[in-house]
């Protein structure tokens, strides 16, 4: 269990780096600098709780279980959102966004949750998706 929250932190990092570094084009800053908090890394660990989710629906359809994470994940960011926000430590802020909640949420990141969760799926069940620490 262990393993696959450090995996799942990781890996969520990695997102962030890489769609951070991205979006900075729309800046236009052609070195790509990426940001991230050292809090999104426990934040992106909780993606673990995937696995033993899947075992209980993986006979479900793939939407199905993609809406049920993207849920949890929203969920997950609301919650350390506002706890994050209390305590003056929350790294993003999503208020001027249409669809936000609170700040803390942006519904029209449900999409790219959706696949974040199907590729934690992925990577916790499948025969290489445990690291041995």
């Amino acid at each position: 269990m262990k393993s696959n929250f450090l995996l799942c932190g990781l890996t969520g990092w990695c997102f962030e780096c890489f769609f951070t570094g991205l979006h900075s084009l729309c800046n236009k800053k052609s070195k790509l600098p990426c940001q991230t908090s050292l809090w999104m890394f426990f934040i992106y660990g909780f993606g673990f709780l995937i696995k033993p989710l899947y075992y209980v629906i993986k006979t479900i359809p793939t939407y199905a279980r993609g809406t049920i994470y993207t849920t949890l994940i929203f969920f997950t960011e609301y919650i350390s959102g506002l706890f994050l926000k209390k305590h003056n430590a929350c790294p993003w802020d999503y208020s001027s966004s249409k669809y936000n909640i609170k700040g803390v949420i942006r519904l029209d990141y449900a999409p790219l949750w959706f696949i974040v969760g199907l590729i934690y799926e992925h990577i916790l069940t499948s025969s290489k998706g445990t690291v041995d620490l």
